[in-house]
């Protein structure tokens, strides 16, 4: 029988804490609640969660502290939750690293659906299929995006990437000089209906530019007005 997968919920609103892990735990998910930041550090090493809900305003470090922290010793995917709409919180948020971002309230079936979609992308498939063997892989000159075993060779050096970040340069670069819309990269990469704004798009091809820069012969080119492609020189 596989292992439950763990997940670890950090919110100083315990009725809120403790209404996800009854979702979660419905959904066959291991649970662990945590109130405030330090807790939240401490659980992550003993815990070892595979994936993190992680409350923005928490009492001593805040989500955004713990994010930064969490990004400097592991991959973990996280999803932040807030009551605050601002552009400016979801797009700081997604630049420190984490993977996605759920306003408050939220629907325990979208919540659940995310989670879902993000272990999804995080793990990929192990099953002994024939189609699961099969390399999914995009090569250029000095670029390597593994999309089968999650890694990305840059001028022979492993790029170090979450989830997300791998997935959109895969597409992108699987489909050399093809102009997505930014609509288009957020359906074919979030896998559902994203609940927020394009920006989310832009924060991604940032942190990947800030990662891999330019060759002489591909680039990651944006399309004004319109989103990007992976431009390839023939």
């Amino acid at each position: 029988m596989a292992a439950k997968q763990k997940i670890l919920i950090v919110d100083d609103d315990v009725n809120i804490a403790e209404l996800i892990s009854l979702y979660l735990t419905k959904e066959c998910f291991d649970t662990k609640t945590v109130n405030d930041g330090e807790e939240a550090l401490l659980a992550f090493e003993q815990y070892a969660p595979n994936l993190i809900l992680l409350d923005l305003m928490l009492p001593g470090m805040d989500g955004y502290q713990i994010c930064r922290e969490l990004r400097t010793r592991s991959d973990v995917p996280i999803i932040m939750l807030s009551a605050k709409g601002e552009i400016f919180d979801k797009v700081l948020g997604l630049e420190l690293g984490a993977d996605d971002y759920i306003m408050k309230p939220f629907d325990s079936k979208e919540l659940v659906a995310r989670v879902k979609a993000v272990l999804r992308r995080y793990q990929p498939s192990t099953r002994g299929d024939a189609s699961s063997q099969s390399v999914k892989c995009a090569e250029y000159p000095g670029l390597v995006v593994n999309l089968s075993n999650y890694s990305v060779l840059n001028n022979g050096k492993q790029i170090d990437m979450p989830p997300k970040e791998l997935e959109l340069l895969y597409f992108l670069a699987s489909s050399p000089n093809q102009v997505f819309t930014r609509e288009q990269l957020l359906d074919h990469i979030w896998g559902y209906e994203y609940i927020g704004d394009t920006r989310t798009v832009d924060v991604h091809v940032k942190r990947l530019r800030e990662k891999i820069k330019d060759n002489e012969s591909w680039s990651i080119a944006t399309v004004w007005g319109i989103g990007y492609k992976f431009e390839v020189n023939r």
